[in-house]
């Protein structure tokens, strides 16, 4: 999700001044995704320059107060309603991660097994924080969460099957492994 789209989600229900921006943005998405107060005075700075968002007199204290404008307003809806695109998410690297042990020749199973424990370890975080998720808004983002560490174990175990079948990573320990050809010493040869 990017910045400018939350923060004009969040100006839609009126105008604002940046650290409610902030800690809105934070309590909406369970502050998983923390902001840096720069950054929301950075991305206000850039909607005002496209037109999506208007600033209001400064307050007692100093603050500006922005308002989201009809552009402002027909991007968040925009936004909305355009789905996410899997090449928009980042790449995976515990998918790049494993895909390049196991071309590298090196044993998979570890970082298997290190990936299941801090994925289990991370259920069980969630599974406590969503004992004491504030609104529908951050219970969302928990489940959302959740499932995709559930979906990460399934794979996970998916990849161990796939390994165990395949006759360059049977259960085989490294050391026990018949050299490739050409890659070193036969077995009876000195150094």
């Amino acid at each position: 999700m990017a910045i400018r789209q939350g923060l004009l989600a969040l100006l839609s229900q009126g105008p604002r001044y940046g650290y409610q921006l902030r800690s809105e943005f934070e309590a909406s998405t369970g502050a998983i995704w923390p902001l840096n107060i720069g950054q929301v005075y950075t991305t206000l700075s850039r909607l005002e320059r496209d037109g999506l968002v208007a600033p209001g007199e400064q307050d007692a204290q100093g603050r500006v107060v922005y308002t989201i404008t009809e552009a402002g307003r027909a991007e968040m809806e925009r936004w909305l309603s355009t789905p996410v695109a899997r090449s928009d998410r980042p790449r995976d690297e515990l998918v790049v991660k494993l895909a390049m042990a196991v071309a590298a020749g090196a044993d998979p199973r570890p970082v298997i097994r290190a990936q299941r424990t801090a994925t289990m370890r991370a259920l069980q975080e969630l599974t406590r924080a969503m004992a004491g998720a504030e609104g529908p808004a951050q219970r969302l983002v928990l489940d959302s969460m959740v499932f995709q560490a559930e979906a990460e174990q399934r794979w996970l175990d998916h990849c161990e099957a796939v390994l165990a079948a395949s006759p360059r990573t049977q259960e085989t320990p490294e050391s026990t492994r018949s050299p490739e050809p050409g890659s070193g010493p036969a077995p009876d040869e000195e150094f």
